[in-house]
């Protein structure tokens, strides 16, 4: 967790904002790949007491990650700021330049989006005033 926390604050500091943040999917015979289900550096002869390697399989770990990297988004700042406390980094939470996240919540002034029931026989929505292109008329044989 420190070390995401570096990278947000690196990433504040440069000024990039990420829009995405994709999960690491296994691929068979990736070096990437020991790594992840071992545990274990694959880049220094492995052994029982091989360099462990801290890889975040829970999905609490990587909500939290995920919400470093994207520091900026106000749906992550509930989590960070109960993260930020419990590290022991209140210091970055305020209105500062030198904080990660404000200390306020904005209100969500978006309106909640229609939910779709799925239905077996849904009819299909049918739009008005739409003009049909006229067909070319057809030839008799």
């Amino acid at each position: 967790d420190e070390d995401m926390l570096n990278l947000a604050l690196w990433l504040k500091k440069y000024d990039f904002r990420l829009d995405q943040v994709q999960t690491f999917t296994p691929t068979p015979m990736a070096m990437a790949t020991a790594m992840y289900h071992s545990g274990k550096n694959p880049l220094r002869k492995v052994t029982d007491d091989s360099e462990e390697v801290p890889i975040p399989k829970a999905g609490g770990v990587r909500r939290l990650h995920k919400a470093f990297i994207r520091y900026h988004d106000p749906k992550n700042w509930p989590l960070l700021r109960e993260a930020l406390k419990n590290m022991g980094r209140a210091d970055l939470i305020g209105n500062g330049k030198h904080c990660l996240i404000p200390a306020w919540q904005p209100l969500d002034k978006t309106p909640p989006r229609p939910v779709q029931v799925a239905t077996r026989n849904r009819p299909v929505p049918v739009k008005a005033n739409k003009a049909k292109a006229a067909r070319p008329a057809r030839r008799g044989r």
